[in-house]
């Protein structure tokens, strides 16, 4: 399949068609050039995009690295034949910073995205921002550590003290997640979303069809679509939910749920 007819058959979006592009591009030139190459810091719904790409096209040893673990945002280094995925260094891939103030006012990832948004840099080349109680590590492209701790002096109306730091180094902070417990008539996406965010079912409706609501990061337009436990429903405006535990059938035929919201 030549790359056109890939694009087409992947892409669902013109955003997605050049996001796929240029991950096409970096593979071919891993396998030309005998070298790794690597896209910018993905969102999930991207990385999964990329994932259908490596499926698809000729294959390619691939790794997603995002600075720890558990990243959300990560990085798709494609791999020369000769080289392993275990082989790869992360800290090449990513590096840190932390920001600390004083701690008379809370600051948000939206403070500090908007911070580096506001030295002109772009998105993909912010990975996860990790906001602690007086702290935030910021996961980026190593190329631009230096340029962040020279730079970075404001978030809000806070002056701030960047440092780099080693990536072993990390803060974690607690999430915030409160437990929903509710019946629902059965597990489709309309009834589970509803539940888990307390809004009406017709609402919730109106955002799946205009195109708002995802499961595990790929946009649901489909009311009756089948959620399982585990799934994470996410509502542009509302938050993000998890089906953590589905429990037994009442009497009445409804089926027990417990969702963690994510506040």
């Amino acid at each position: 399949m030549n790359k056109t007819d890939l694009l087409n058959q992947l892409s669902s979006t013109p955003e997605e068609r050049l996001l796929l592009s240029k991950a096409l591009d970096q593979m071919q030139l891993a396998d030309l050039r005998s070298v790794p190459t690597h896209t910018g810091f993905l969102s999930p719904a991207e990385a999964l995009a990329v994932e259908r790409l490596t499926e698809q096209a000729e294959p390619v040893n691939h790794v997603f690295l995002g600075g720890f673990q558990d990243a959300e945002r990560r990085r798709c280094c494609f791999l020369p034949s000769w080289q392993e995925p275990e082989d790869v260094e992360e800290s090449e891939l990513v590096s840190a910073v932390r920001a600390t103030w004083f701690q008379s006012h809370p600051l948000t990832h939206r403070d500090f995205l908007g911070s580096l948004m506001g030295l002109g840099i772009k998105r993909e080349a912010v990975g996860d921002i990790l906001v602690s109680e007086g702290s935030c590590d910021i996961l980026l492209l190593p190329e631009l550590q230096f340029f962040v701790t020279e730079n970075l002096e404001y978030a809000g109306h806070e002056k701030l003290k960047v440092e780099a730091i080693p990536l072993e180094n990390l803060h974690f902070p607690q999430p915030k997640i409160k437990l929903v417990r509710d019946t629902v008539p059965s597990l489709r996406l309309d009834a589970v979303a509803a539940a888990g965010f307390n809004i009406s079912r017709s609402k919730l409706t109106d955002f799946i069809h205009a195109g708002k609501v995802t499961v595990n990061w790929q946009t649901v337009t489909r009311s009756d679509y089948a959620i399982e436990e585990g799934d994470v429903i996410a509502c542009r405006g509302l938050g993000k939910c998890r089906l953590a535990e589905v429990g037994r059938v009442s009497r009445k035929g409804r089926r027990n749920v417990t969702m963690e919201r994510f506040i």
